[in-house]
């Protein structure tokens, strides 16, 4: 797989984002500035923080779109909104298998904080914020073809959300234990589903979690299928104690998808 860059946090440009090499790094002109308008809580839908990362993430879509299959590394999870675009605009359905401490199920009406990062699941299986979602051209995804694995750090809204939905929720080990969903598969790697004793510079860190091992023998179990068709990974924080070593550690997760 080809490796893309999407160096950017919630609509912020991110620096020092370590990205295996070669890479092609995705930085288009965006809307206005990010000190005004990219801002991680947002008001309300439409926001123009939502705008912005609606014109980023079209065009992830159409670099997803314009060729083979692509190892992305973002900032955050809404990139994943944007690769199932990229991959719907050539007619390809996934399963996607979503590795996450956290649900990112959370919706205008469950969200205390209103952070668009604790969103994007929602927005891919068609609730809540759809800015983005309307701006790509994705179809939300029927709640059956997604797999949400080791989520042990749900809100309060949050969990029954996810409870009442057909959403299946599994942990890392019976990724390893059952066979691959059929058909194509999507697989997008929150690091912070990773014990942050291995991966120690996530922005929310959730103690207790499997460790960076026993991520990659699920991610390399799915891999094995060969119906990957695509992969992504929202990244460790690079200005955060211990970036390099989680840095590493996520690339020994994800480099069964680079040639």
């Amino acid at each position: 797989m080809r490796i893309v860059s999407v160096p950017y946090f919630i609509g912020q440009f991110m620096d020092g984002f370590d990205v295996p090499k070669p890479n092609e790094a995705l930085i288009p002109d965006l809307p206005r500035d990010p000190e005004t308008c990219a801002v991680s809580h947002a008001s309300g839908p439409g926001g123009p923080g939502q705008q912005r990362m609606a014109v980023l993430y079209s065009h992830l879509a159409s670099r997803i779109a314009s060729s083979e299959p692509s190892l992305v590394y973002a900032g955050d999870c809404l990139s994943v909104i944007g690769v199932l675009a990229g991959l719907q605009r050539r007619g390809i359905q996934p399963t996607l298998y979503w590795f996450d401490a956290h649900g990112d199920f959370h919706t205008w009406e469950t969200s205390q904080s209103h952070f668009l990062g604790g969103m994007p699941l929602a927005m891919i299986t068609g609730r809540g914020e759809q800015t983005i979602v309307e701006a790509t051209g994705m179809t939300p995804l029927d709640d059956t073809s997604v797999v949400l694995v080791d989520a042990r750090d749900l809100d309060e809204g949050e969990d029954s959300a996810v409870a009442a939905s057909a959403v299946t929720v599994v942990s890392v080990d019976e990724v390893v234990r059952t066979a691959p969903a059929p058909g194509p598969i999507y697989v997008h790697v929150d690091v912070d589903v990773i014990d942050p004793v291995d991966v120690p510079a996530v922005n929310y860190p959730s103690p207790g979690g499997p460790t960076a091992d026993s991520v990659g023998a699920a991610v390399k179990h799915l891999a094995q299928s060969g119906r990957v068709v695509a992969a992504s990974v929202s990244a460790w924080n690079p200005q955060l104690p211990g970036a390099g070593m989680s840095a590493n550690a996520v690339r020994g997760v994800m480099d069964v998808f680079i040639d």
